[in-house]
């Protein structure tokens, strides 16, 4: 092998190996398939130099031999980027030779592999310009390895993501049935509505908030009271002044909350969050008085919806404002009472009208 030859086999394996690690942190950060796909089609278009990629998953066969139909599929051509999660017929005549062929194909512009598990899953396809092709090449043999490589990888995160959806399925009915049994408890009008939950994804989606800590911020607005279910319905009902005892008997539920859930492996991120969202910002809170950075920030994104939706949707024992009221109620205790990033986080959703999915009022500018 001459040295030029030995020079770029190097280079291509150590080419490959940052793009199996690229891949590989990739999939492991990835909780949703359209997530997955958008972030797979600009990688593998800039690991194989290509200026276009797409990305198809398949549906699940009825049947041996059973005709097969695209649920999702990512297209990314230069910077643009089109994802469909239409259920459509198999129309590309690449796709449709990978899928009666269970075979990768290479052109000298062209590359595409299946994805294999027990059956085919998806497709992956990559092309060349003619001119990136004058400039980078025609695609060889190593290419078509490297891709057959990647997509192993790609298949694992596939499966990956379609168990981490059944376990958060399995979780999630498993919280429902929790928040029933503790909801039937409740005097009627005490529990939160419906719209809390939202409410609370919606900021956590606004502060950019890793898939995990989300998903673990919505467990928490459902279950994030379930300490007061001990609590005599005459200290939750009482319509005047709790006295220093009963209100100490109040301050105590996150504590019971936590306690609650301590045992269940797949809350354990939850419970500081239902432990601390009714401290302060100020330190002033209960049960802890912690303050600031101190909270976690998961309970302080509560303690704002929280409020929020008591003074929007009202309580029994407290009248319903209009939004922009409420707005400016939190406003008046930002820093004090809450995060100051997190309430700017709320004005910002209710001016940009992204609160409509919780509210089905008209923002007014604050």
């Amino acid at each position: 092998m001459s040295t030029r030859s030995y020079l770029t086999l190097t280079r291509k394996y150590k080419t490959l190996l940052s793009a199996l690690h690229s891949v590989y942190r990739l999939i492991h950060s990835s909780y949703e398939l359209t997530d997955l796909a958008s972030k797979l089609t600009k990688l593998l278009a800039q690991i194989f130099r290509a200026d276009a990629c797409t990305f198809a998953i398949l549906d699940k066969p009825k049947k041996p031999r059973s005709k097969r139909w695209i649920v999702l599929r990512c297209c990314l051509t230069g910077s643009r980027r089109h994802i469909s999660h239409k259920r459509v017929a198999v129309k590309n005549k690449i796709e449709q030779h990978i899928i009666a062929t269970s075979a990768a194909i290479k052109k000298d512009r062209l590359l595409a592999s299946p994805l294999i598990s027990e059956d085919m899953i998806g497709t992956i396809v990559i092309s060349r310009s003619r001119r990136t092709c004058e400039k980078e090449g025609a695609f060889d043999t190593y290419d078509l390895e490297a891709l057959m490589t990647i997509a192993g990888q790609i298949v694992i995160a596939i499966r990956n993501i379609e168990l981490y959806q059944e376990q958060e399925k399995m979780v999630m009915g498993t919280i429902k049935s929790l928040v029933r049994v503790l909801d039937s408890r409740m005097p009627a009008g005490y529990t939160h509505t419906p719209y809390f939950s939202r409410l609370v994804t919606a900021l956590a989606q606004e502060l950019h908030l890793r898939k995990e800590d989300e998903v673990s911020l919505k467990y928490a607005s459902m279950l994030h009271d379930a300490g007061k279910v001990n609590i005599p319905v005459e200290i939750l009902t009482k319509a005047t002044r709790l006295t220093g005892k009963e209100y100490d008997i109040i301050k105590h539920h996150p504590v019971k909350g936590a306690e609650l859930f301590k045992h269940m492996n797949m809350l354990k991120p939850v419970i500081p969050i239902i432990l601390h969202h009714h401290e302060k910002y100020d330190g002033t809170g209960y049960p802890s008085r912690l303050k600031k950075g101190q909270i976690p920030f998961g309970a302080r994104i509560m303690a704002v919806a929280d409020a929020f939706d008591a003074m929007v949707y009202g309580r029994p024992y407290k009248e319903r404002i209009d939004a922009r009221e409420a707005i400016e109620e939190i406003k008046k205790h930002s820093g004090a009472q809450f995060d100051p990033q997190i309430v700017k986080c709320l004005i910002h959703m209710y001016i940009n009208k992204k609160l409509k999915k919780y509210l089905n009022l008209k923002p007014e500018k604050i």
